[in-house]
């Protein structure tokens, strides 16, 4: 198999070599995003297509730099504005798209294994920037990256993931990244937004935070609203009396982190957003590291698919 055929479309194509290989590229990447050229030429005359149907800020912006830093032709398309806006189907848009023959598809859906057809239809690589409440692995890559910078190493790391686990493709992803980097999770929620096959990927569950203070790392979802169809919590009132993670119930030494964007005053207080113990800006920051590193990998570097090994 040659390297663009390569995708990256789950944490479940990597094991634990292959994840740390790209978090050790991505610590060479930082350092070029500190120089004044934040350019590296290794994919000149290549190009990147963001193919982006959802809403996005960090990661659609952070892919964006991703592939400019690494001085490739960027091309980005949403849905809005689009001839997706006229009918046109996700196969015939990847199809067109791939007539300018790019290196990378970066896609972004609200169906859960879009980006597994998206490589079927393509020949350049694809990576899933996040698929309906399937998958989201660069996210759960660059928070690994974050944690690991913070505490070394995950190894025998208790990690509490608190909220709308039902609807997250992070919360998915990140179990099985945690987990495989040595960690222990714990997924926290209402009853109705923990998936009852859930532990099957390695976390226990619990629907209170009566022992939160066990947690080194507390990682809070955000309360998708937009994909839920049925009343799955009271009120947001009741919700944020029972979930939100404030200062106070945070220890002192553990550490906070949150994908965003964040709901203020819902899942998390102003002042545990705002505190020393959130790494939700150095969270952003790593995502363009750690997306350069991918597509390096993908594209350039040894295959990071652990099955290709």
């Amino acid at each position: 198999m040659t390297k663009l055929g390569r995708h990256l479309l789950s944490i479940d194509d990597l094991d634990r070599a292959s994840i740390e290989r790209i978090l050790d590229r991505a610590e060479s990447f930082d350092e070029v995003s500190g120089r004044e050229i934040k350019k590296v030429p290794v994919l000149r005359g290549r190009t990147i297509v963001n193919l982006f149907y959802e809403s996005s800020t960090r990661t659609s912006s952070s892919f964006e730099l991703a592939a400019k830093r690494l001085s490739a032709d960027v091309v980005s398309v949403r849905s809005q504005g689009s001839s997706v806006d006229k009918g046109e189907s996700l196969k015939d848009t990847v199809q067109t798209l791939s007539a300018y023959d790019p290196a990378a598809i970066v896609i972004r859906s609200p169906h859960a294994g879009a980006a597994g057809l998206v490589a079927g239809w393509t020949p350049a690589a694809v990576i899933n920037a996040g698929d309906g409440k399937h998958e989201h692995p660069t996210q759960a890559l660059l928070d690994v990256f974050t944690l690991r910078r913070r505490l070394g190493s995950l190894d025998d790391a208790c990690i509490w993931i608190v909220g709308d686990v039902l609807h997250s493709r992070v919360a998915r992803s990140n179990i099985l990244a945690f987990t495989r980097m040595g960690a222990t999770v714990t997924v926290c929620g209402p009853p109705t937004l923990i998936p009852r096959d859930i532990e099957a990927l390695g976390c226990e569950a619990t629907t209170t935070l009566d022992c939160l203070e066990e947690a080194d790392v507390v990682y809070v979802l955000r309360l998708q609203q937009e994909r839920m169809r049925d009343s799955f919590v009271p009120s947001l009132r009741e919700y944020a009396a029972r979930y939100q993670i404030t200062s106070a119930r945070l220890r002192p030494g553990q550490l906070l982190m949150h994908p965003g964007p964040v709901n203020r005053g819902v899942e998390l207080s102003g002042e545990a957003i705002d505190s020393a113990q959130a790494l939700i800006g150095a969270q952003v920051r790593a995502g363009v590291a750690v997306r350069m590193a991918v597509l390096y990998e993908l594209l350039v570097g040894v295959p990071i698919l652990a099955a290709a090994a």
